[in-house]
């Protein structure tokens, strides 16, 4: 057995380096390293080759999402934790929360349509965090001096009862660029 393997590893040997001593004949030191510089570069390139985001999915793909996962279209500026795993709707808050007296707005765009709609965020209030379903999207959100796009604020603050629980997307009308 030990002779076996030993022939194999000589011939094995044998193949490499006579394959080696042919390529350093017929390429010099320059052509590898302009291989490798193209390699290198080539490498670094490759990233910014256009790719499809979606996962090969279709436009009506992305409109199947259910409203329990953070990629459903009207979550797009959502900063939160979703109601609807937290006992009420994408538009209505859980049983004895109330609905914040202020809010935030986000354009999001309908891959079923193609159409943007204006989706206003509002925090349901009064009762301890849900804890599940959190989803974290900052798409056109403006600095915190612009109350209106900010979406890293407690909403609640303006209701007697400040405990933030969870966040509905409600659509409120066809944004700008959806007519």
């Amino acid at each position: 057995m030990n002779r076996l393997m030993d022939r194999l590893f000589g011939t094995i040997d044998n193949v490499a380096e006579g394959g080696a001593r042919l390529m350093a004949q017929r390429t010099g030191r320059r052509s590898v390293l302009s291989l490798i510089g193209k390699a290198a570069i080539g490498g670094a390139l490759l990233p910014m080759l256009p790719f499809d985001r979606a996962g090969g999915g279709s436009a009506r793909a992305q409109a199947e999402k259910a409203d329990t996962e953070c990629e459903y279209w009207r979550y797009c500026a959502l900063d939160g934790f979703l109601c609807t795993c937290c006992g009420g709707s994408v538009n209505q808050c859980p049983p004895n929360a109330a609905v914040s007296q202020v809010t935030w707005v986000g354009t999001c765009q309908n891959p079923g349509d193609s159409k943007e709609y204006l989706i206003s965020y509002n925090d349901c209030c009064g009762q301890a965090s849900c804890g599940r379903c959190l989803c974290n999207f900052n798409l056109r959100e403006r600095p915190g001096y612009r109350m209106g796009v900010h979406n890293d604020i407690n909403w609640c603050m303006a209701n007697e009862a400040s405990n933030y629980h969870c966040t509905v997307a409600a659509v409120v009308g066809l944004g700008s660029s959806g007519g």
